[in-house]
């Protein structure tokens, strides 16, 4: 598929998925012509990539992610590395605390409001 199937599939812009070539997280083919040509699978890969993005990871880690990731499932693949793993976890734990701070930050606003209304 060319970028812009790619990109209505996906719901990212074209601009990102040019993007995520330089980066390295995203290969395209090319077409006789020279355009970019993409799997189906690239519709999973942007997807994870995207996800990963929202939990606040860099294109870096990302980078050394997703080769470790299958595109269908996300589960890990057969190179996952007690490393890649202690490197999730301490991502997860990093979202967690984020989350903690987040809940905290509602309470305040929560008890601001009953104040404020009450």
């Amino acid at each position: 598929m060319r970028i812009g199937e790619l990109a209505r599939r996906t719901g990212v812009s074209e601009r990102s998925l040019r993007y995520y070539e330089t980066q390295e997280l995203l290969r395209a083919g090319r077409t006789p012509g020279g355009h970019r040509d993409y799997g189906d699978w690239a519709v999973d890969r942007v997807i994870r990539i995207q996800a990963l993005y929202a939990a606040g990871l860099t294109s870096k880690k990302i980078a050394q992610l997703l080769p470790c990731m299958r595109d269908a499932d996300g589960g890990p693949s057969a190179i996952a590395t007690p490393r890649l793993v202690a490197d999730l976890a301490a991502e997860r734990d990093r979202i967690d605390r984020t989350i903690a701070d987040l809940v905290r930050s509602r309470e305040v606003l929560d008890e601001v409001i009953d104040a404020a209304t009450g």
